[in-house]
């Protein structure tokens, strides 16, 4: 058996420190995307909510336009 081969009688294979650190940055790297990914989903939420309360005022304001008109005082 020589001496840089041991591993190929061993059931492990040696480690590659280079790959093992290359895919530490990837699954660190890939943690930061889904933090930011969350982050925009959390954005996208928010402005869909206040879309939809705009859209609900606006329903309002068209139901009933002489209610809304008294209100302002022009009636």
């Amino acid at each position: 058996m020589k001496e840089g081969q041991w591993w190929k009688y061993m059931e492990c294979k040696p480690r590659d420190s280079i790959g093992e650190l290359d895919l530490t940055k990837q699954i660190e790297d890939l943690k930061a995307e889904v933090e930011r990914l969350k982050a925009e989903l959390a954005r996208a939420k928010e402005d869909h909510q206040y879309d939809n309360l705009v859209h609900q005022k606006e329903l309002e304001s068209l139901q009933n336009p002489v209610k809304n008109l008294r209100d302002k005082g022009m009636i």
